[in-house]
């Protein structure tokens, strides 16, 4: 009997009283007095040992696919034989070579391979398997009773060791253990497969959570800012407008997606303080009294004070109590120079700047966008922080109206602040919302 018929099934009942006649003049193999299926064993037969309610629930036999390597052609064949009878379905390879050519080629539970054989040790196999696949069960058989080479193979990631000659049993355990680990770490990756999945659906879910309440927050924001707009008739639309050219600047200058949200509520809130301003003062036809000025300067502070409490608005309370400090230090409310302006505030003075500029106010009629970025530049280093003012210029002068227009007009399509308000993947919703506030598109797609 060849390793091809056994492959293909073809061990018949009358071939096994040759069988065993040759495997009796083996040196090696199954010890003495082991019978294939004698009921006369002392031991129990293997066929009742295999069919225990024991076993059947921990292995599925007629599923588990094992591979016998060994040169010796009698140990091979009666190993794989008596596997087979044990419910298994058996492969057989007679070199390392061949059995690394299989596993290529095919799927299998458990692989039984010698330690010593012609074209390489048992151990070089070994090594292959652990590579090419960890989680496949490698047993080391061997004649040669060397404990070293145990604790070597068993180091090297064999799942166990039988020494030859051995019994019916010894056999029969050693593959149950090793497929019932293989079964337990199927199960153990399965388990958490479904765990990673879990938490990819609950990590879902509570990102979608978080970014409506951020949605929440940023509608509170609009309210706010649209109402304040409102109260103050000659400024409105203001907010929005020194929002988008806030942020316009903010990409200019390359500043984090984090840092342009807090931007981007500093600048929608910055004169939220006004609300303790009274209507006599704010809204006001002609120039104010320093009295009055003095009054209206009080927004800064008042206007921080109110945003600082509230956890998700404290660093844009930064922004708003800062948005009326100039480069030079002659600003208010607290004389600040140079870098120790918040960033936020010193690129939000120029886009306040650049609205007031172009904007009608009851001291003097609109200019042009051209005549707002003169004027800018000219402020470089006293109003304005010079950094931010070069990155002003480098943007083409024909955006700031399109962005203003963007803000006031009932168009959908709104391409140029579509553009400035992309590539911000950290923003959560408040770009959208921007966009929203400035059509009456429900849900513009911002790309």
């Amino acid at each position: 009997m060849n390793d091809q018929q056994f492959s293909d099934k073809t061990i018949k009942p009358t071939d096994r009283s040759g069988f065993r006649q040759h495997v009796a003049t083996c040196d090696i193999g199954f010890k003495p007095g082991a019978s294939l299926e004698s009921p006369n064993s002392t031991a129990p037969a293997i066929s009742q040992i295999a069919n225990t309610e024991s076993c059947e629930s921990r292995i599925p036999y007629n599923q588990s696919s094992i591979l016998v390597v060994d040169d010796e052609s009698p140990i091979r064949l009666l190993i794989g034989s008596t596997l087979e009878r044990w419910g298994y379905q058996v492969h057989l390879a007679s070199s390392g070579n061949q059995a690394k050519e299989m596993i290529d080629r095919d799927t299998f539970d458990l692989v039984l391979t010698d330690v010593m054989m012609q074209d390489g040790d048992g151990l070089t196999l070994l090594d292959w398997v652990r590579t090419k696949q960890p989680g496949l069960p490698v047993v080391m058989v061997s004649s040669a009773s060397d404990i070293g080479m145990a604790i070597d193979s068993m180091h090297r990631g064999a799942c166990d060791y039988l020494l030859k000659p051995f019994d019916h049993r010894k056999l029969f355990e050693t593959i149950r253990r090793a497929l019932d680990q293989r079964l337990g770490m199927l199960k153990a990756r399965e388990y958490q497969l479904k765990l990673k999945q879990e938490l990819r659906i609950r990590t879902d879910m509570l990102r979608w959570a978080v970014e409506d309440l951020q949605r929440t927050h940023d509608l509170m924001l609009l309210t706010l800012s649209d109402a304040l707009d409102l109260r103050d008739s000659e400024t409105e639309g203001h907010s929005k407008r020194v929002t988008a050219y806030s942020i316009a600047l903010a990409r200019a200058l390359k500043i984090s997606p984090l840092e342009i949200k807090v931007l981007a509520q500093g600048a929608l809130l910055h004169d939220v303080g006004k609300i303790a301003v009274p209507d006599a003062i704010l809204r006001k036809p002609g120039r104010l009294s320093i009295e009055e000025q003095d009054i209206m300067r009080t927004h800064c502070v008042r206007g921080h004070e109110m945003l600082r409490k509230i956890p998700f608005l404290a660093d844009a309370s930064e922004i708003v109590l800062a948005h009326h400090e100039r480069f030079d230090g002659t600003g208010y409310p607290h004389g600040l120079r140079g870098s120790k302006i918040p960033l936020g505030a010193r690129i939000f003075a120029v886009a306040d700047s650049l609205d007031a500029i172009t904007s009608d106010r009851p001291y003097h009629k609109a200019r042009t966008f051209a005549a707002a970025r003169e004027e800018i530049q000219t402020g470089a280093g006293a109003q304005f922080d010079p950094e931010v003012v070069v990155a002003f210029t480098k943007i083409a002068c024909d955006v700031w109206p399109q962005l203003r227009a963007e803000t006031i007009c009932e168009e959908r399509d709104h391409t140029v602040l579509r553009e400035i308000l992309s590539n911000l993947p950290d923003l959560s919703g408040l770009q959208d919302l921007i966009a929203m506030s400035f059509s009456d598109a429900q849900e513009p797609a911002i790309h």
